[in-house]
């Protein structure tokens, strides 16, 4: 693959939800049409890998999956019996790892590679409609503890070279993530806070991170975010295309009933 690969924040919905067709219905039928979706805006092209910031994994100091055939971690409870029997058998790619390790490092992060570390749901969940055969390698980067956003971006600009050689980076969390008020009392926080998000998103770039940088400053913020797992995954997409355009490639107004959530792409689609 020659193009410069967009990068990607993904809403990446509940629990094991591509697996509960049954129990679901149409419920992340919009989700799934748009994850579906990145195959061609990436110009119908495999990626030579995938590395997903999940949402669902943070360390003291920046982490990266290395194991060759990484396990699987059903981080969830409460759901059927067959979520915690899924396979999503996608190799790992133990040179990636080393390659954003290396380009970290340069960039003065403290980094380790983790060789047990598996694919949590913030993972398979949402790379299973893009690649259901999971024929495509994946590694997982952790967030760092203290949710710093600067740090995330820089991050994500540390890692923007692999852009270039193939690797769709993919920030896995949700633009609204209370599960507290994850009904009709999160209506408001989550229509307030993702007009903000569509907003700043369209600032010109340098405006636009530092307003992501004050995301606390945002209505209903903490009420959107009480903890900022689900967000920071954002900051190290927009990182790695910092100069570059955001599009907001999936929304909806009434998800669950009543949720506003969006996912957006950083930088162009890749003609086919």
């Amino acid at each position: 693959m020659n193009h410069r690969l967009p990068t990607y924040f993904v809403s990446h919905g509940g629990g094991p939800w591509p697996f509960m067709k049954e129990q679901y219905g149409d419920t992340y039928a919009v989700l799934e049409a748009s994850l579906v979706d990145i195959r061609r805006q990436i110009g119908g092209v495999k990626p030579a890998a995938v590395l997903v910031v999940s949402g669902h994994w943070e360390e003291q100091e920046l982490m990266l999956s290395s194991s060759s055939q990484p396990p699987m971690i059903y981080d969830y409870g409460g759901f059927p019996a067959h979520t915690y029997q899924i396979k999503y058998p996608a190799p790992g790619s133990p040179q990636l790892a080393q390659r954003a390790a290396d380009l970290l490092a340069a960039a003065g992060h403290e980094v380790s590679l983790d060789p047990q570390r598996g694919f949590d749901h913030g993972t398979f969940s949402m790379l299973y409609p893009v690649y259901p055969q999971a024929d495509v390698p994946v590694v997982q980067l952790s967030l760092k503890h203290g949710f710093d956003p600067l740090t995330h971006v820089k991050i994500g600009r540390a890692l923007a070279p692999l852009r270039d050689e193939g690797v769709l980076i993919i920030g896995s969390g949700l633009s609204y993530h209370n599960l507290r008020q994850f009904g009709p009392e999160g209506r408001l926080a989550s229509h307030q806070f993702d007009d903000w998000l569509q907003m700043v998103l369209k600032l010109p770039p340098s405006e636009r991170t530092t307003a992501l940088l004050h995301w606390g400053q945002a209505p209903y913020a903490r009420n959107a975010h009480p903890r900022e797992e689900h967000l920071l995954p954002l900051m190290v997409a927009l990182g790695a295309a910092e100069a570059e355009d955001a599009a907001c490639v999936y929304h909806e107004d009434e998800f669950f009933g009543h949720l506003a959530v969006s996912s957006f792409r950083f930088g162009e689609p890749v003609a086919a």
